[in-house]
């Protein structure tokens, strides 16, 4: 861990430690659902969304969030001055069809706002959010649907969408299924993982840097070799968990993106 990133993730840990009990407090929540409090052993949100420092007042858009599991939870942690942004697309919609529109019925979460975008023209407002969570869905970005199913993305476009959507040194939650080593983002579509080394350079790419990470959603006993979502892997897969910051202006965003190119000109083929 470089100093740099050690003294952020230590000033983050220190700044929410003391908040602690708010993580603890949105799971604890008694108006949250069966399957939901069942889903918590396996993700661990307190833990996630206190690494990510979400916090009361925050602008938060859920990405792809499904049937808005973490949506819910982070409507608790900004609380009434604080706003969260449940987005999905079409097909997101209809696989979540039912427990949706369940979650949203008769306004109880009233500061959550459902919307179903184009990924590739989500006309968010620049600087619009404080925080961004991308979870087990950025390996979608690749996914290439033979049956037509899944739209083909313009994964560039989303990520520089997603930066401009952010505030300065906004931050970014990203928690995927993890694919072999240098697989890169080959296994998207046979098996709904990513490489975390790829994502880490896609990221850094696109103007953000990593600030912070875990180890606690690791399987070390999973091959990464089968597909994330059904099967002998489900509730089993290997998953990384990281934390990006925004760069803060233009001129450390140039500076990442030459250390990117830099690394990338030396990698091997």
């Amino acid at each position: 861990m470089t100093r740099s990133l050690f003294v952020f993730a230590a000033c983050l840990f220190a700044a929410v430690h003391a908040n602690a009990d708010a993580y603890d407090a949105a799971v604890a929540n008694p108006g949250r659902s069966a399957a939901d409090v069942k889903r918590d052993a396996l993700d661990h949100p307190a833990e996630l969304l206190r690494l990510a420092g979400i916090k009361p007042g925050m602008r938060v858009a859920d990405v792809l969030a499904g049937d808005g599991y973490y949506s819910e939870l982070a409507s608790y942690l900004v609380g009434p001055k604080g706003r969260v942004f449940m987005i999905n697309n079409a097909a997101f919609d209809h696989w979540s069809d039912g427990p949706l529109q369940a979650r949203l019925a008769s306004d109880r979460l009233a500061n959550v706002e459902h919307k179903t975008l184009d990924l590739d023209r989500m006309n968010l407002a620049p600087a619009g959010f404080d925080a961004i969570l991308l979870v087990k869905v950025y390996h979608d970005l690749y996914w290439v649907d033979s049956e037509g199913v899944w739209p083909k993305i313009d994964t560039s476009g989303v990520l520089d969408q997603l930066a401009r959507a952010l505030k300065p040194r906004g931050v970014l939650l990203l928690v995927d299924h993890s694919a072999k080593a240098g697989s890169g983002n080959a296994a998207a579509s046979p098996l709904h993982r990513v490489d975390e080394g790829y994502a880490i350079k896609d990221f850094e790419s696109h103007g953000f840097k990593v600030v912070a990470k875990s180890d606690l959603l690791r399987r070390s006993e999973d091959a990464r070799d089968q597909i994330s979502y059904k099967g002998p892997a489900l509730g089993k897969t290997d998953r990384f968990v990281l934390v990006f910051r925004k760069a803060a202006h233009a001129a450390e965003m140039t500076g990442l993106n030459q250390r990117v190119k830099a690394d990338a000109s030396i990698a091997p083929d």
